[in-house]
């Protein structure tokens, strides 16, 4: 129970810092891994005493939908921490593969799988959220999307026109 707390308190508080200080990309993040967080209970269909005792085929979906969220994030971020943040969602997500694979995978280390991964990638945005509003108050502005992003629609501009 206490590690429900924490990891909730963390989650929120990455979410509005990066919603309050962030750029692009970390609000894009932290939203991904709130939406994700509050999907993944409502999708749970094992009992709490049965759960990691097979794959939950919704969880594995929000869990890849949220994988490809981030990989989005990470192909169009003017970032590097948003790759890392997708690897970890990648190294989780692989988790319902293999105990797919392989079903005898003991229970608690599917279940460490799947969840270890989320604490890193709240620090990662944390830090990309620092590290944003640290470039803000050296050089005013802090590009949070590629050039090419624009000419798919995603991100806009937030310095100065490319020369």
């Amino acid at each position: 129970m206490l590690r429900l707390i924490v990891f909730n308190v963390l989650l929120f508080g990455c979410f509005l810092y990066a919603l309050l200080k962030g750029g692009g990309p970390e609000k894009a993040a932290a939203t991904i891994l709130v939406v994700g967080s509050l999907l993944t209970p409502a999708l749970a269909t094992a009992q709490f005493s049965n759960r990691f005792s097979s794959v939950e085929m919704g969880i594995f979906a929000v869990d890849l939908i949220g994988l490809i969220a981030l990989l989005l994030v990470a192909l169009f971020a003017e970032r590097y921490w948003p790759i890392w943040v997708a690897a970890l969602q990648a190294i989780s997500t692989a988790a319902h593969a293999v105990r797919l694979a392989d079903p005898t995978v003991i229970r608690w280390a599917y279940a460490f799988a799947l969840a270890f991964w989320s604490y890193p990638m709240l620090l990662l945005i944390i830090a990309g959220t620092w590290r944003h509003q640290k470039r803000l108050r050296l050089y005013g502005v802090d590009k949070s999307w590629s050039s090419f992003s624009g000419r798919w629609g995603l991100g806009r501009r937030l310095g100065p026109p490319a020369s």
